[in-house]
Formats: C-alpha cells, structure tokens, sequence
C-alpha cells in the first residue's frame, strides 16, 4: 500500500512530482493530503495566478513569489493561507484585487504587517502579529478571531482604539491571545466612538495573573454594551493569584451588562481573581440567563468550598442558573451542578 509509506519516501515522490498530479494524489489518498507541508515551502507556478474563474483558494506551507502582471481572481468568494510566506505588498495587492472574497484565514509563517481593504469582507480569521495588521474599509465584517503569536510581539505601543474603530458591523469577536496588548501603554478610560454592533465575545486564552491582559480584557468588555454572551478560557501559572483591584465589583458602579445572558468560564482553578470575575458578572448582568462554568481537576474539598462560595454572590437576575460541570474520570458523562434553588434561599436569609 502506498498509504504505509515511510514520511521521507511519501516526500520524494510527491516532490518528483508535476505540480497538478501531487495535488491530485493527495487529494486521492487522504493519508497523504497534508504530506506536501513538510520540508520547504513549495513556490506556487506564475500559472496559478492565471486561474480568473477560482472561487475557493486554499493554499498551505506555500512561498507565493511577487506577480507584478496579477489582475486578481475577480470571482473568488473564500481564500485560506496557512503557514505561508509572502511579501507585505503582495498579500495587500493579493487580497484588494478579490473584490468578492467574503472569507479569508491567514496563518504567517513569518513577521509580515499587511493593510487589508476588502469591501465584501464578512469574516477574518488571523493567527500572527496582531499589532502588524491593519483593517480598513470593512463595512460588512461580521466575524473576527485573532490569534497573536508572542514571538512576534515586536515593540512600540499598540493603539487598540484605533485598532477597532472601522468595526462598524462586527458582531463575533475572537481573541484566542490577549498578548498582543503587552506594552500598549495605560488602558484607555472609553472609546471615543460606540461598538454596539459586537454581541458575542470569546476569549480563549487569558492569564488572570497578568494585571494588563486582565485590565484590557475588561476595557473590551465594558465598550461592547450590547454584548449577548461570553466564552472565557481562562490560564493559569499559578493558583495563589492575589486579588485584582481592577476586577472589584466597586469600579464597574457605573457599568451594566444590560444584554449579557450567557456566559461561559472554562479551565477555572477557583483562583480569587477567578471568583472576583464571576463575582462581577453575576452582580451586573440583570438579564443573565446561565452561567456554565468548566473546572479544572479539582479536589472534591475545594470543590465543595468553591460551590459555597458561589451561592454567596450576588447576582442582579433572579432568573441567573449557574451551573459548575465536574469531569471526573473514570466516569465518561460530566457531571452538572446547578445551583438556581440556592441563590434564593440565600436571597431569602
């Protein structure tokens, strides 16, 4: 079978190969489809640039040279660059002259600032220095995940209110590293403009032991006022993590959460900043529906220490359902704890 090839012997072949037969093969054998990742990245053929009818580009682990005579694909709807290396210009000319692309993901292989302008852009997924890019006339972006990658953190200060400004009708925002915020300077008090379009918040990577990444996290959260539900994936380094004054329930007295009904915690330790955020939301969520919170592996006295501790807050809807799912193995099915009844005797005493 061709299939139970040695790596190094899959390799040689597929590079022996005319360009249109390897990705033919790979596509034919499925074990083989992401084969031509490894090694060096492959030189697209000036050819490709030719193909004006594509409308699904999907490139991988790909050197796109500089094509000065490239008019653009005037048809494609979706492209997706994975681990590619390319000139700054050439990804903007590249992306401006597909004037219907309405999906683009972008993983760099390398440092590379980029200027995107595209009209009929609806979704971006970006993994690579978040401080490099620049997003312009993007009316109709729905959908945003950003991922940053610290070893591209790079150094001046980030400006993150102009950052978000062309953000006109973004409602989904992934932000899968707040690193990007290291050194951006003080955290600005509000936005000089209303990010009300933004209803869905998810942030999958956050060390609550990082006072900046916790305090800009917070200003992000504060300026979507219209803000449905939240995902938050918290890391931690360590689990004696004194309290953070900027996640007191006393320095949001003027803030609501007028909108936010689900909210989800995942990985939490029951570190107190980690309580102190819980804390925070359920006071000032007046039409908080649930919140699931995920632990960690706990120790079942912790665990029962944190469940006390939770039926103490208080929370601003009397229709809040907190829920702290314990995953224990051996035991395949999760089990769900859902403490609605005790907040109200609590209220009630």
């Amino acid at each position: 079978m061709l299939s139970n090839f040695p790596d190094n012997v899959i390799d040689k072949i597929l590079m022996c190969l005319p360009f249109r037969v390897a990705v033919r093969t790979s596509i034919l054998l499925k074990k083989w489809r992401y084969t031509p990742i490894r090694g060096k990245p492959y030189e697209l053929p000036p050819s490709l640039f030719t193909c004006s009818h594509l409308r699904h580009l999907t490139l991988q682990k790909c050197l796109i040279p500089h094509q000065p005579s490239f008019k653009g694909f005037h048809r494609l709807i979706s492209l997706e660059l994975r681990d590619f290396t390319i000139l700054s210009k050439l990804l903007e000319c590249l992306i401006s002259r597909c004037l219907h692309v309405e999906k683009t993901v972008q993983t760099l292989a390398q440092k590379c600032g980029c200027y995107i302008s595209a009209p009929m852009l609806r979704s971006i997924d970006y993994t690579g220095n978040v401080r490099s890019i620049c997003l312009k006339n993007i009316p109709l972006l729905a959908k945003l995940s950003l991922s940053h990658r610290e070893y591209y953190l790079g150094t001046g200060k980030f400006n993150i209110a102009k950052f978000f400004e062309p953000f006109s009708a973004l409602e989904h925002l992934h932000l899968n590293d707040m690193s990007f915020t290291a050194g951006a300077g003080e955290v600005p008090t509000r936005f000089s403009y209303n990010l009300y379009c933004i209803k869905h918040l998810s942030i999958s990577s956050i060390y609550l032991s990082d006072s900046d990444e916790v305090s800009y996290a917070l200003f992000l959260i504060r300026s979507f006022p219209n803000l449905q539900s939240m995902e938050i994936k918290v890391e931690s380094d360590d689990n004696d993590i004194p309290p953070l004054e900027s996640l007191e329930v006393e320095r949001f007295s003027y803030v609501t959460f007028n909108h936010l009904r689900e909210v989800k915690l995942m990985q939490s330790n029951g570190t107190i900043p980690e309580k102190q955020l819980i804390k925070l939301l359920l006071a000032k969520s007046p039409e908080l529906l649930k919140m699931l919170i995920e632990p960690c592996l706990v120790e079942e006295s912790e665990t029962v220490q944190i469940l006390t501790e939770l039926t103490r807050f208080q929370r601003a809807s009397p229709n809040a359902e907190v829920v702290y799912k314990l995953d224990k193995h051996p035991n395949p099915r999760p089990v769900s704890v859902s403490f609605v009844r005790m907040f109200s005797e609590v209220d009630e005493n």
